[in-house]
């Protein structure tokens, strides 16, 4: 059995984070582990608070997996603080990570902040070179860039410049179009260091998005776990993420989470 590590936060309502991870890493045929950086007092509607796990527990978690049970594919989420950041680059290294897909997470779905932002160069500096397929939505690209998005010309610029800070690939994710001039379309652009490839999708109308992020990051560090290349895992995320979120269980009061447990 292949097997995924997911070095996340937690979410304590289930639709996101490390419970997110794990169970897309299930329906995939993956055998799942996980290293816990923060837990997060969340639901639907709200983040309440989030606690930081010290830089020492997390070099701990992440060693005895490694030790053990090394990972197939890596998936990296809410790092919220630099001291996280370097305990994360510096066992990934150690470790030699393979299949490293990065989700820069920075805000939840209801637009809470879940990284310090001071911390956003230590992200750029130790732990976009370690990614092999990095994963923003159109803001977190922004913030990455320091640009504007604005235009398809702009998501294809912030892609060559994240891919200019040393990963290997770059998928912008376009369930955020709507800030781009009323787009409708839910389109992801894949940089492969060569090409751009396009994905297109259309948009479900729906509230029920919570951790579609992190679904989707841990999709491709699944796929990447089964052996499919870059194209092919992307490909293959999108489609799993459009029919978790098309049968979502509608559940909570506010942005309820996807159904994970959608199996091809």
């Amino acid at each position: 059995m292949k097997t995924a590590l997911t070095i996340a936060g937690s979410d304590c309502s289930g639709g996101a984070g490390i419970q997110a991870d794990i169970k897309t890493f299930s329906a995939h045929g993956v055998y799942g582990m996980s290293v816990i950086t923060s837990v997060v007092a969340e639901n639907t509607c709200r983040v309440t608070d989030y606690q930081d796990i010290t830089p020492d527990m997390v070099k701990k978690q992440a060693d005895d997996v490694f030790e053990d049970i090394p990972p197939d594919a890596v998936k990296v989420g809410m790092l919220s603080c630099a001291a996280t950041m370097l305990t994360v680059a510096d066992r990934l290294k150690f470790h030699k990570a393979r299949n490293v897909v990065i989700d820069p997470v920075m805000y939840a779905k209801n637009g809470s902040a879940l990284m310090n932002p001071t911390a956003i160069d230590t992200l750029i500096r130790e732990i976009v070179p370690l990614a092999d397929i990095i994963t923003p939505n159109i803001p977190e690209a922004g913030k990455m860039t320091g640009k504007q998005i604005e235009n398809d010309e702009d998501i294809r610029n912030a892609a060559l410049a994240i891919y200019g800070m040393g990963c290997r690939a770059v998928v912008i994710k376009g369930g955020h179009r709507t800030d781009i001039k009323g787009e409708q379309s839910a389109v992801d652009i894949l940089f492969d260091g060569k090409k751009f490839h396009t994905f297109p999708g259309t948009r479900i109308d729906t509230k029920h998005t919570h951790g579609t992020g992190c679904t989707f990051s841990s999709a491709i560090a699944s796929n990447l776990a089964l052996g499919f290349d870059f194209h092919e895992a992307v490909r293959r995320a999108k489609e799993y993420i459009k029919a978790a979120i098309a049968n979502a269980p509608k559940l909570g009061k506010g942005n309820g989470p996807v159904n994970h447990l959608i199996v091809d």
